[in-house]
């Protein structure tokens, strides 16, 4: 799953128009036009695709995160260089606020079955014994949970 997928996703998810997504690139510490958001939110195979890179996907997600839960001491999280699965979703549950059930419910609009173990290893450290790390697979069925909570599954 690439970085722009999960880009798309939110956006679709939660109905953000080209502003409100410069807004939360902004709000994550970095100014973009609106021709790089269109670039990145474009398919794969179109000419003008961008690829996201790592740094500007946590610029974002940090946006994301000061834009439903508030700034936290009026200071801009540092955005990580290298992203992981693991990254995005805590991310992605942090912005959120989901607890371990909440999560196992967007699991399960996705029908996808997950245990609290299972998710515990996944927010774990990575040099944990139980550190899990967290496939695309596990990720995108996330993602597509969420927008079924979100937006209804006639949508």
């Amino acid at each position: 799953m690439t970085h722009n997928d999960v880009l798309r996703k939110l956006r679709y998810t939660f109905d953000y128009n080209d502003q409100q997504m410069i807004d939360l690139f902004a709000a994550g510490g970095k100014i973009v036009t609106r021709a790089e958001v269109s670039n990145w939110l474009k398919k794969d195979d179109h000419e003008e695709y961008k690829s996201l890179q790592d740094i500007d996907l946590a610029i974002f997600l940090n946006g994301f995160i000061i834009d439903k839960r508030g700034k936290k001491d009026d200071s801009i999280p540092v955005p990580e260089k290298t992203l992981n699965n693991n990254i995005v979703f805590r991310k992605i549950k942090i912005a959120l606020n989901l607890t371990d059930d909440a999560i196992i419910e967007v699991f399960d609009q996705a029908t996808f079955k997950v245990s609290k173990t299972e998710l515990s290893a996944l927010f774990r450290k990575p040099d944990h014994k139980h550190f899990r790390p967290c496939k695309d697979q596990f990720l995108r069925n996330f993602l597509m949970g969420l927008q079924l909570k979100v937006k209804g599954k006639n949508d």
